[in-house]
């Protein structure tokens, strides 16, 4: 695979990004893509490793190796092919996947490891310019209908996949355009929203129905899925988190999700109510994951006075921690593109009070710095530490502390078995629900994740989805070791 040598010959390269005085001007996506040969020159690093752990990395089991070993050779069709095979959607993964697969890359135990996601990207992008995606229809209908509720990555996954089986597909989203939190959860800038509008006029031309506006169990009764031969819920972990702290009602304490979807909402000429703005504010985040991230790269697109990020956590060291070893997902300290562009981040630190005037508009916040008792075969204590109690200024605080899992609606209406997380109960690998015609794929099922599990969740949900109507199904799927094995 690659080069035999490439790894000792070229130095890992990513894609740059523009000055930071010229991209929080706008809301476009603002990376320099590497020259086609330099690309070239980043798949000719796969080094042949003879046991490609970035296949275990990877939930969707990507054909790693052999896609970068097609751009070696500039057999870039090849490689689109290979790509797609096992991943419906490159062009989201290669922006917004955090690459498990290169922190399993063999060469990174020594040096820095292979660019996949940029290479991923590269692959994709290629393959749209030159034509190569298009709509691919099933030839023949099995007479089987399908309602997919949720257009997230995992709902677009099994919709496509299921109606290459045959089956007629209606997908369901309760928002006013298709694409989940990929839509409004996800800034412009990091996924231009075109990107999806152009996968999604692929699923169209395939044959797949897209009802917007259905809120399934609030507008659009729940009964009415019993028409359906199938249903396979993929409505995400979309209930989201709060603090129980004093305060935390005030005019100006606002979840991060609202936040972002006014501003995609507002950028996309969509009315938008008494948006929130950070503009000339002290605007403080609390939560430090890539949603935290995003508030920090939109209150500065703003103009906010400052900004500022609070995590509860302990600082991640800048290396790979022993507790998380080569090849496991590292503790890791992660700097992202809106840190850079300006926030002063602080750890173990707890938020105590919403400090409000007497109209109940936020003016500042009581914090007390922590730590965390580690006692084995215990739960960590979290133990604040006296004196360190401080005030500070805060006219906007948007709360990116993440999700605790899926709503209850449909679950409580259709009479789904959920667990102790609130999840929607269904074994993995089998993703059937109590309610035997019932599926269940993505953070619905198992909580709040990753996209590219999102992904790999939603295809293997098609494929017992098409067992359970047809008694066998041609879909490709992964065995017990991650390999693929129909195609």
């Amino acid at each position: 695979m690659g080069k035999v040598t490439g790894f000792k010959e070229f130095e890992r390269q990513d894609e740059s990004y523009t000055p930071v005085k010229d991209r929080v001007q706008h809301y476009k996506e603002f990376t320099v893509p590497l020259s086609e040969a330099e690309v070239t020159k980043q798949g000719s690093r796969c080094m042949d490793c003879g046991i490609p752990f970035c296949h275990s990395g990877c939930p969707l089991g990507n054909l790693i190796p052999d896609f970068n070993h097609m751009v070696h050779q500039g057999e870039w069709q090849k490689a689109s092919w290979l790509l797609h095979s096992t991943n419906n959607f490159p062009e989201f993964t290669g922006r917004l996947c955090p690459a498990p697969c290169e922190k399993s890359c063999v060469l990174g135990i020594i040096e820095d490891p292979i660019s996949i996601e940029n290479i991923e990207k590269n692959i994709v992008e290629r393959a749209f310019k030159e034509g190569w995606i298009k709509p691919q229809p099933p030839k023949t209908r099995t007479g089987k209908s399908v309602a997919v509720v949720g257009s997230g990555p995992a709902g677009l996954a099994t919709a496509q996949q299921l109606n290459r089986a045959g089956h007629t597909v209606t997908v369901f989203e309760r928002d006013d355009e298709v694409g989940g939190l990929l839509r409004y959860g996800i800034p412009n800038f990091k996924l231009e929203k075109e990107v999806i509008d152009r996968r999604v006029a692929i699923l169209k031309a395939e044959g797949i129905t897209f009802k917007t506006n259905v809120n399934v169990g609030v507008n659009y009764e729940v009964e009415k899925l019993h028409e359906f031969d199938a249903v396979v819920l993929c409505g995400g972990a979309t209930k989201r988190r709060s603090l129980p702290t004093p305060g935390i009602d005030a005019d100006g304490v606002v979840q991060a999700m609202d936040f972002l979807t006014q501003q995609t909402k507002v950028l996309f000429g969509k009315e938008v109510k008494d948006q929130v703005m950070a503009t000339d504010k002290d605007v403080i985040v609390i939560g430090g994951g890539d949603t935290g991230s995003d508030c920090i790269g939109t209150s500065n697109r703003h103009g906010a006075k400052s900004v500022t990020n609070f995590e509860i956590m302990p600082k991640p060291p800048g290396h790979r921690s022993p507790s998380t070893p080569w090849p496991y997902w590292p503790l890791q300290l992660k700097t992202s593109s809106s840190h850079e562009e300006g926030v002063e981040r602080n750890w173990l630190i707890n938020t105590k009070e919403f400090v409000t005037d007497k109209n109940g508009k936020l003016t500042a916040l009581k914090t007390v710095n922590v730590e965390w008792k580690m006692v084995p075969g215990e739960r960590p204590q979290l133990i604040e530490i006296e004196g360190t109690e401080k005030t500070w200024p805060c006219d906007l605080a948007l709360l990116a502390l993440g999700f605790t899992g899926p709503e209850a609606t449909i679950a409580e209406q259709l009479g789904i078995e959920t667990d102790a997380r609130s999840n929607y109960k269904a074994e993995y690998g089998k993703y059937q629900t109590n309610i035997p015609n019932i599926f269940t794929a993505g953070d619905m099922r198992r909580g709040q994740s990753l996209i590219v599990w999102a992904i790999s969740e939603g295809r293997e949900a098609a494929r017992q989805v098409d067992i359970f109507l047809m008694g066998k199904s041609d879909l490709p799927t992964k065995d017990a070791s991650g390999d693929l094995v129909a195609l």
